[in-house]
This record gives structure tokens, sequence and C-alpha cells, in this order.
């Protein structure tokens, strides 16, 4: 068997890498560089709290990659299990919270219910108005920037050939498979993975299958150094969407942060987001609700990305309706960093052996045929 992977983010370099594993020969197509579209532009946020419940064997499956990333790929990642808090500064958050752990804990996912005297003692210098917090212990972070790199050069290692740059002109389903038109050349292969992330609805429809989509790009953004404080990932249970900021401290003492403000709209040509500096004010006052230490540091640099989001706000995954020999993975709305080792080996072996043992029922593209 032989597979043409679109797309060079974490989804799509994991998928390659497990594909080759199998002993299958891979084609990965990237119509720019390696990890610099969404993955790149992603917190690094590896979490399973708050996650829409069926999706959360996915995400075992994946944390359970995560921890074995250095090894797998030769390199080490930054993937840190620093654990994950989750501050709540009112009643409504505690309830949604505690609605939460109940139902995730058949699905295997624990989570410690803090009260305010242990987020102080464990945690100090965080939230000085919170009234509990969830705790996920084995939950962490890695880095956005090394992660689709280092499983592409795993991935070539194992045969993998990658072309980067190669924009897609033109793809034809035939008798046998499928044919890539790109700026670099014609591939050719039995199977074809749809990994291009925002641009992946517009490859899915080629073949009939509508998924709706649209593209939007976060807001992100990272302090000057700082000394080392804060271990965990921090964020936030609230419903209000301005006060849903989270960030991490790295080893070398800058805070990265996210959230707590609106999505940027993108166009997919040519698929670059511009940070609204308002929002990365409005960001500011929610982190310092969560670190009040942060009120008078530097924000160093900005940035954003383009993201998919379906409208369900659930990935499409697994096999196509329509197209024999045609997969998906694609719009994973602003959630995917954690899933992507998860996402990749679970295509694989859904490619190579017909089946995979994690449920991907709720994520096929057919939700849409109707």
């Amino acid at each position: 068997m032989d597979v043409i992977v679109l797309g060079g983010g974490l989804m799509g370099t994991a998928s390659a890498f497990f594909l080759a594993r199998r002993g299958v020969r891979v084609t990965l197509i990237e119509r720019g560089r390696i990890g610099t579209g969404a993955t790149v532009a992603s917190f690094g946020n590896i979490r399973r709290t708050g996650r829409y419940l069926p999706q959360l064997p996915l995400a075992h499956r994946a944390r359970a990659l995560w921890g074995q990333a250095e090894t797998l790929l030769g390199r080490d990642v930054e993937f840190r299990a620093t654990g994950h808090v989750r501050l709540i500064f009112d009643a409504e958050s505690l309830a949604d919270m505690r609605a939460f752990a109940s139902a995730a804990r058949p699905w295997g996912l624990d989570l410690e219910e803090l009260d305010a005297a242990e987020v102080r003692r464990r945690f100090p210098g965080l939230g000085p108005g919170a009234i509990a917090a969830s705790f996920s212990p084995e939950d962490g972070s890695g880095n956005p920037r090394l992660i689709a790199p280092a499983f592409a050069e795993a991935a070539a290692r194992l045969g993998v050939r990658i072309v980067e740059q190669a924009d897609i002109r033109a793809i034809r389903h035939r008798p046998d498979g499928f044919a890539v038109e790109t700026g670099a050349g014609r591939v050719e292969a039995g199977a074809l993975l749809n990994c291009a992330g925002a641009w992946g609805g517009q490859i899915a429809a080629q073949f009939g299958e509508t998924v709706p989509m649209e593209a939007f790009g976060p807001q992100m953004g990272v302090t000057e150094p700082l000394p080392h404080r804060i271990v965990p990932v921090v964020g936030i249970w609230t419903r209000d969407t301005t006060a849903g900021a989270y960030l991490r401290q790295v080893e070398r003492g800058n805070v990265v942060f996210g959230g707590g403000a609106a999505r940027v709209p993108v166009a997919l040509d040519p698929g670059h987001a511009q940070v609204d500096p308002a929002g990365t004010a409005q960001q500011m006052r929610a982190l310092v609700r969560l670190v009040p230490a942060l009120r008078d540091v530097a924000v160093i640099r900005t940035w954003s990305g383009c993201e998919g989001y379906v409208k369900d706000m659930l990935p499409v995954m697994g096999a196509s309706a329509t197209t024999p020999g045609l997969f998906h993975a694609f719009g994973f709305c602003g959630h995917g960093f954690q899933l992507g080792p998860g996402v990749g080996d679970a295509m694989a072996e859904l490619i190579s052996t017909g089946r995979c043992e994690t449920p991907l029922d709720d994520f096929r593209i057919a939700r849409f045929a109707a």
C-alpha cells in the first residue's frame, strides 16, 4: 500500500510517521513549510479537561504517545507533564466543573477538586479570588515549534518522502487510487489522507463532501522572561468567553498566553491572520485575574495562525463517505494540539487495517450529508 498525506502540520506529520512504522509507503505534501500552519500558532496545551466526552478515548491515546514522544522521535519536544489547573471564580462555574468531572470519570479522566485553601497552598500566586479549581496532574504542555518538524524528521528516517512548498493544483481519483498534481510535480498513490487543516474542507468538497467550516486565527502572545514560578498550565472555568484566558510559563521564564479575546476571521488565501492589538490588551486584563503578578510585565511578541472551525466544533476524522481510499483528519477547531499524536496513530491504524480501536464515529464526515 502507498498513501499521499496532504498537510504538513502535526496531524499530517504524525500520520505519516505512524503509517511508515506500519510499513506503508508515504509521500507527504505541504503547501508551505512543515509545521508553519495551525500547529505553530498553537498554545501548546496538552489537556483533557473540558473535552467533548466521546473524544476522551482519542485524547487518552494521544496523552500516552506524548509521554513516549522523546523515545519515538529521537528528540525532546518539550513535553512536560506539569499538570493542568483550571481556576474557578463563581458558583456557576464550580457547578459546571463538578458536572464535567462526574461525567468524565466513566470515560477514564479523574479530576481533582481543590478548594480555595488548597489552591493557595499548592499554587501560591494564582487566582487570589478563586473559590476552587480543578487539577489534572498528568496533563501539561509541549512545544508547538518542535513537534511537527520532529515527526517529519522521524518519518523521513523511516522512508517517508516529504515535499514542501508544493501548491496543490489538481486531485484526481482513479480506479487504482489518486493522482495529485502539485507545483513540484505529480504524485500517485492508492490512498489519500486529507490533513489540510483549514483547507481540508475545500479538498473534501472536491469529492462531494461538504463540511460547514470557517477559518479563524487565535490571539497568542508571550511575555519577557521572568523568574520561573508557574509550574502547571493555568486556565479558567467560565462561560464568559472574554475571560477564558490561559497561560503557561516555559522553563526559560517566558509566559505564553492565549484566549480571552475573540478569534480573528482569516481568508484562506493567503491564510494569514493579523493580531488585533485591542485583543491583546483584553487578554492581559483576563490574565491578571489568573496571575496578578503579570500586571506590569512586557509582552515581547504576539502572533496568530489559521485554524479550521467546524460548525458543531467537532473534527472530521475517518474514511470518506463518497470515495474509496480517501480519508480525512481536519477541522480540529483550535483543540487539536493535544490530540495530534493520537490522531496520527489512529488514522494509520484505520488506513492500514480498515479498523480503529479508538471510536471515531462521532467525527465521521457523513454526519453532514443530510
